[in-house]
């Protein structure tokens, strides 16, 4: 794959005194496509086992070339800190070794998951003697659009091809060097596997122009998946004429019922908020029933030290001296270390609120009454409802879908942690024995 340096354009990010790659700007992005569809159809028809073959040897050069990949990380990381670059951001862009080790495990351990490819989902016999079965089949190919994390690079390529699927791999110019020496470990992992090595492409060109084009590829995309925060969301819904599922932003809500074991709402709340608060399953949000409030909102306070909270009149009553929570809080998706509060007065106006500002992600509900966490699975309208349990269990690894591409926030196709099966279709296929239609 080329690896061309030239000087950053004019209102790029990075700076001029880094040995920072800036791809050239007229990437053939139609012919990535054209290859990539071709390699394709080669992948689709490979056996499980030689795909299967060409993720271990993916993990294994991912493991030998892991100086190469932590050095060109380091070349990412230096030009986005140069250029500002947020905490969250650097947080995503940032590999170590026990990433680069966690992305090789992710190759390996999606390799041992069961193919879905060729997997009957229902059949059944016509009273002519037909048979009719429905039989998964691959997507085709997958593009995936992302921001700064370079670790997608191999996880969604990992998923593509077992599933069967080529994928076209579109980063961000924040991780472009990263992506680049990760991309070339797959594509050698499939020569030495003897499958195509353009069912993993990467497009080196990160202007928003190859952007809007990657959005537009008909005819050679047959599903977008992008990954990235509402800016890009939002494009994707202005530009995209290509089939998408969004994986759309987190604006997760914990619930603490009045009927709460506070202790449980405690941890759960500080997990859900800080184990790791830049992703999209993380909590923004916390509502609490007016009945608990007085006690629950001072120590939950204290255990989120560090955490900056922002309440509604009737929190800060309680919590004297936080932020005001504006509208705009109340639906945000901060990816860092703040969180809105909003005193309800029962389990409906907590729906209400949630269903105000929620993005349909993951919400969670805390509660001994069965009554109540009934309502709150049957009513809350997102992907994932959780009782009793942190939002960061909403991810295809802790559900025991092995792995996932992302979060889809829609509800056609596939909505929620989407896995393999979420990356292949459904084909009828009908068996006669000579019948004609009369």
């Amino acid at each position: 794959m080329p690896t061309g340096r030239t000087t950053a354009p004019h209102g790029d990010p990075r700076a001029a005194h880094y040995d920072c790659p800036v791809p050239p700007t007229d990437t053939a992005l139609l012919d990535l496509g054209r290859r990539a569809k071709a390699a394709g159809r080669v992948l689709a028809g490979a056996s499980s086992a030689v795909r299967d073959d060409a993720l271990r040897f993916a993990a294994d050069l991912v493991e030998e070339r892991a100086d190469r990949i932590l050095e060109a990380n380091a070349t990412d990381v230096a030009c986005a800190t140069d250029a500002g670059a947020d905490r969250t951001s650097l947080d995503r862009l940032r590999l170590d070794a026990g990433r680069v080790a966690a992305m090789a495990d992710g190759l390996r351990d999606v390799s041992r998951l069961p193919d879905p490819v060729g997997e009957v989902v229902e059949g059944w016999v016509r009273p002519n003697g037909l048979r009719v079965e429905r039989v998964r089949i691959p997507l085709g190919v997958i593009g995936i659009i992302y921001e700064n994390r370079p670790n997608v690079t191999s996880d969604a390529a990992g998923l593509c091809l077992k599933s069967g699927n080529a994928v076209l791999l579109r980063g961000s110019s924040s991780a472009i060097s990263t992506n680049r020496v990760i991309a070339t470990a797959l594509r050698d992992a499939l020569a030495k596997a003897g499958l195509p090595v353009d069912a993993v492409g990467l497009v080196e060109d990160t202007s928003r122009e190859s952007a809007v084009a990657f959005m537009q590829l008909e005819g050679y995309i047959d599903c977008l998946i992008p990954r990235g925060g509402s800016s890009l969301i939002a494009s994707i819904a202005e530009h995209a004429t290509v089939p998408y599922v969004i994986d759309g932003i987190g604006n997760c809500h914990v619930y603490v019922d009045a009927a709460a074991d506070l202790d449980m709402a405690e941890s759960i709340v500080v997990n859900a908020k800080t184990q790791r608060p830049g992703v999209c399953n993380a909590a923004e949000s916390l509502v609490v029933h007016r009945d608990v409030a007085p006690e629950f909102l001072p120590r939950v306070a204290r255990a989120l030290d560090g955490v900056e909270l922002r309440g509604d009149e009737a929190t800060r009553a309680v919590l004297v001296g936080i932020g005001t929570a504006s509208e705009e809080d109340f639906a945000s998706e901060f990816l860092g270390l703040t969180l809105s509060i909003a005193v309800v007065d029962d389990l409906d106006a907590a729906i209400g609120h949630i269903t105000r500002y929620g993005s349909g992600h993951s919400e969670a509900i805390v509660t001994r009454d069965i009554a109540a966490a009934g309502r709150f699975t049957a009513e809350v309208d997102a992907a994932a409802v959780v009782v009793n349990a942190s939002t960061r269990f909403v991810d295809g690894g802790e559900l025991g879908l092995g792995a996932e591409i992302g979060i889809s926030t829609q509800k056609l196709h596939a909505r929620g942690p989407m896995g393999l099966r979420e990356l292949t279709s459904i084909r009828y296929v009908v068996t006669g024995t000579g019948q004609v239609r009369t």
